[in-house]
């Protein structure tokens, strides 16, 4: 951030500004202001060029009285966060799994400004962007995690609140309900829906599994049990997320569980029938058990070796608003 310049006057010329300002009044005082010129670097990834020429346009019009600001978008390659940071953008996007590596790199800058509104007080999301009681970044998305798709010519609203009724409707209509069997991270959901736990410890850099825990209010015994039960359901079909779009498309699959990534192109095979929802409730040892999913979040970080530090991070907060949020979701889908 650059500096104000001032110079000293000579004595006779600091008298005649003196009587200048008795003779102008009291309330002729003005309050001095800084105008600054700015130019910042933003990884391509962080939204279109098209959304962030529309939002920086915005931002530079709130600011207009006090910064001129000029930017350039940087293709995310020529990012290496870790190795070169002094050379990285000053704006960028990263995965929450990144930020642990980053923080002790010290290549985030601490964000100082409006910390109260960031990811909001007490959310999962403000947790993930704050390090020893102080926040590092802008969460923007949450498009990790994964979800039920279904179609809306065979299931209504309240067919899909529970799997046994979707493998049933799939069963009868000779189609299949479809989740990839072979991931733990699909399967996370349902132990952690049973109050099962996976979690990255990051100062051992090791997972803490509770999976087979036999004093849990339901054991892993029982949660894999009611999973074989869904495997052995006609209405079921083990797929690789891969396979996922193909055999929706050829018809075989009415439902299943992924994420956002697949939303346009089955937006597209299905048209009016294409329908979302959150992951249904399952049946262990005879009850209803919610089924849960992992919360994958996008930063926006700033760059600690910013040379406009203070306006790259009041950037980046206006880019990550709810305003910008729904326009990069109306435009890539990311949730």
């Amino acid at each position: 951030m650059k500096k104000s310049k001032f110079s000293y006057a000579s004595p006779a010329v600091a008298v005649a500004l003196l009587f200048s300002s008795m003779f102008c009044g009291c309330d002729t005082k003005k309050e001095s202001s800084q105008f600054e010129t700015v130019h910042l670097t933003i990884a391509s990834e962080v939204a279109s060029e098209d959304i962030l020429e529309r939002q920086i346009a915005k931002f530079q019009s709130l600011h207009s009285s006090e910064l001129s600001l000029s930017y350039t978008i940087r293709d995310v390659s020529e990012d290496n966060l870790l190795k070169s940071p002094r050379t990285s953008s000053d704006i960028f996007c990263i995965a929450n799994d990144q930020m642990d590596e980053l923080y002790k790199a010290g290549s985030l800058l601490e964000i100082t400004e409006n910390t109260d509104n960031v990811g909001g007080a007490g959310t999962t999301a403000a947790e993930v962007v704050t390090r020893d009681g102080k926040i590092y970044g802008y969460p923007i998305s949450s498009g990790n995690g994964y979800f039920l798709y279904y179609n809306k010519a065979y299931f209504s609203k309240s067919d899909v609140n529970q799997l046994d009724k979707i493998l049933d409707i799939a069963a009868q209509n000779k189609k299949k309900f479809t989740m990839d069997f072979s991931s733990g991270w699909y399967l996370f959901s349902f132990f952690k829906g049973a109050g099962l736990n996976l979690e990255y410890n990051a100062e051992k850099l090791a997972n803490t599994c509770t999976w087979n825990a036999r004093d849990a209010e339901h054991t892993g015994v029982s949660v894999t049990e009611a999973m074989l039960h869904v495997t052995t359901h006609d209405g079921f079909l083990n797929l690789p997320n891969d396979q996922f779009v193909e055999n929706i498309l050829n018809g075989d699959v009415i439902a299943g569980v992924s994420g956002q990534w697949n939303a346009e192109e089955l937006a597209s095979i299905w048209g009016e029938d294409y329908a979302a929802t959150k992951l249904p409730t399952y049946t262990l040892e005879g009850e209803q058990v919610q089924m849960a999913s992992f919360t994958g979040y996008r930063i926006l970080g700033v760059n600690a070796y910013a040379e406009s530090p203070t306006w790259a991070m009041r950037l980046a907060e206006y880019l990550s608003n709810e305003e910008t949020q729904l326009m990069r979701f109306e435009s890539t889908g990311q949730c």
